[in-house]
Parts: structure tokens; sequence; C-alpha cells
């Protein structure tokens, strides 16, 4: 991984610019560390598609796919 690329470096030269830029986005937020709503520390982590665990107080829920509370979309 070098800080050009990021974790994106495993794809080398295939997909292209605009994807690779696409899917670092998306990992970088959901790799953050977020703060749980149950008992406010900064110990959340997602555990797979939807699902985040606190750390601190092993409190478990669903959420969205790449961050803990997804945005409404209003039309």
């Amino acid at each position: 991984m070098t800080k050009k690329v990021g974790s994106t470096g495993r794809f080398g030269a295939r997909y292209g610019r605009g994807v690779k830029v696409a899917v670092e986005k998306i990992e970088r937020k959901q790799r953050i560390i977020y703060i749980c709503p149950s008992c406010k520390s900064k110990s959340l982590k997602r555990l797979s598609a939807g699902i985040w665990k606190c750390s601190r107080c092993n409190s478990k829920f669903a959420g969205g796919a790449y961050s803990p509370t997804t945005e409404s979309v209003t039309e």
C-alpha cells in the first residue's frame, strides 16, 4: 500500500482510476472508528456489512453498510 493509491493498490493496473477512487472512499469510510450511540465512546467498529459492534459496552446493532447511520433521501 502506498500513499498515492492507498488500499486500492491491490488492484494494480486494472479497473481504471475512477473505480479505484470510489473504492478508496468507501473503504476509508467503513474502517473509521465511530462513536457508539449507547455509551458515547469512540469504540464502534464494523463487523460486516450493516453490523456494528462497540468494543467497550459490547452493544451490537444493525446500521448502514459503510457507516453506522444511513442518510435519509428526500425527494
